[in-house]
């Protein structure tokens, strides 16, 4: 067993208190991984306010990245002193896993959403009270966690180990639901919605497909003038324009694919009534729970479809891995919207991105 701190939240909308923790040995199927840094996810804000409802208290955090502490007496993937970015969990045994779709794991709720491993028991503890310590397999507003071997990926050493974190989450997701899940042809129209580090990371995605027309479409001017910077070719004000209608008139019959990324249910409606015939729609950003959205069947009668797509319908322990590559080459430049804070300073840095907006990509750095 190893001491360490965990960012801790209690109640729906409450500050994350820094707690003293007791992390257990590795079992024989997991990884004990030393957290260098975290990101922090629109997810983790969602379940703090419950607008995702999940038990509290938990540690949160699903972007991490560390260095392997110690393993298990079953693990082989990963060694001692091994650079790993963390996500989520599956049982690589059901259908989805062995298409290579972990994320629609049979027991992908109770392996992710719980806080607590299959058996009921959490890896940390408070004094020998359990803390739920397992969200999206890794808990990892800690300054350890241990996650089960599917969850850790190992990656080179020679790349910056405190930027990879969201690898695990937010750049899988944008970039894997443009590459996998839509799969759009070069020359191609594509309108993100929303763009966040899910958003950018889509758009990036689509310019790496070969997309011609890439819209970017948000309330805010500084995260559209990013979408430029990033391979967007046409940006929308949300605020004060008829998205669908500006839509139409730069693609003339449409948009071919679009990405959703902010769960707000107008945009949903929009990002299909903005597509072609045929079109597809991918829906990421989390709605709140309980919302129904109303479609025209006229609209969605001739080829037009939405999707729902869970992190990006990738196949993690290979993707993430493509995706550290591609940051290597420099094509994908996610540095340029991210902003380090210590680790003490968890809530600015949650105030920084989910309340006033200024900082896209927040990643908590250990100490």
């Amino acid at each position: 067993m190893v001491q360490g701190i965990a960012a801790v939240v209690r109640e729906p909308g409450g500050d994350w208190v820094m707690e003293e923790m007791e992390v257990e040995a590795p079992r024989a199927d997991e990884v004990l991984v030393r957290n260098v840094a975290s990101g922090i996810c629109h997810t983790d804000v969602a379940v703090r306010n419950q607008d995702v409802k999940l038990p509290l208290s938990m540690v949160l955090g699903h972007e991490g990245s560390g260095i392997v502490e110690a393993v298990g007496s079953a693990v082989t993937q990963v060694k001692v002193g091994d650079h790993v970015v963390l996500s989520g969990d599956s049982c690589g045994h059901c259908r989805p896993c062995h298409e290579g779709l972990p994320s629609y794991c049979d027991d992908f709720v109770q392996r992710n959403l719980s806080g607590e491993r299959m058996d009921g028991t959490s890896p940390l503890s408070q004094n020998g009270v359990a803390l739920p310590g397992r969200f999206n397999g890794q808990s990892s507003f800690a300054t350890y966690s241990l996650v089960p071997v599917r969850t850790a990926i190992k990656i080179e050493k020679e790349l910056p180990l405190e930027l990879m974190g969201p690898l695990g989450c937010g750049l899988t997701t944008g970039v894997g639901t443009v590459i996998n899940a839509l799969k759009p042809p070069a020359g191609s129209s594509i309108a993100v919605f929303g763009v966040g580090t899910v958003g950018l990371s889509a758009i990036m995605g689509a310019r790496l497909c070969g997309c011609a027309c890439i819209i970017a479409v948000d309330v805010k001017p500084a995260r559209l003038d990013m979408a430029l910077e990033l391979g967007a070719t046409h940006c929308i004000d949300a605020s004060n324009t008829n998205v669908v209608k500006e839509i139409h008139t730069i693609t003339k019959r449409g948009a071919d694919f679009s990405v959703e990324c902010s769960g707000v249910p107008i945009a949903v409606r929009n990002a299909v009534d903005c597509l072609a015939r045929p079109g597809w729609s991918a829906q990421v950003g989390a709605t709140p729970g309980g919302i129904e959205i109303p479609f025209s069947m006229d609209h969605m009668g001739f080829g037009r479809g939405i999707k729902g797509v869970v992190l990006g319908d990738a196949a993690t322990q290979t993707f993430v891995p493509y995706l550290a590559g591609l940051y290597k080459d420099g094509r994908l430049p996610y540095d340029k919207f991210v902003k380090y804070y210590d680790f003490d300073d968890i809530n600015q840095a949650v105030h920084d991105s989910a309340v006033t907006g200024e900082v896209i990509k927040p990643i908590l750095k250990m100490p």
